[in-house]
């Protein structure tokens, strides 16, 4: 697959868990909000430090499986949902496939990127 493609595919998938958020945050009423200043910038610091590659096409604070949650477009083209704490300590992540579902779930906080633990 050529890097034009990849990088088709990956805009696409930002554009759908974009759309998908709105439309979960508009049906169920959510209050949850975008992430800004420092908040946006510490909480993506550590999604990025626990998933290891990347680039964040979503934060958000409010109601949820944590203070702050940030979805992280893996250079793959899947997207990771990556949970955090008041502390903006990594609580849990959730990996979403191309049709949008949950793949994967971990709610192991102690897990460590790459250090071999």
């Amino acid at each position: 697959m050529g890097t034009k493609a990849k990088i088709l595919i990956a805009a696409g998938t930002a554009i759908l868990v974009a759309g998908t958020a709105a439309t979960v945050s508009v049906a169920t009423g959510s209050q949850d909000q975008s992430l800004e200043g420092l908040e946006l910038q510490r909480a993506t610091e550590a999604a990025l430090e626990y998933t290891g590659e990347g680039q964040v096409v979503e934060s958000e604070s409010g109601e949820g499986e944590g203070a702050y949650e940030v979805a992280v477009l893996m250079d793959d083209g899947s997207v990771v949902e990556v949970h955090l704490d008041e502390s903006f300590e990594v609580t849990g992540t959730e990996a979403e496939g191309e049709s949008g579902g949950a793949e994967q779930e971990s709610g192991d906080s102690e897990q460590e990127q790459g250090d071999g633990s």
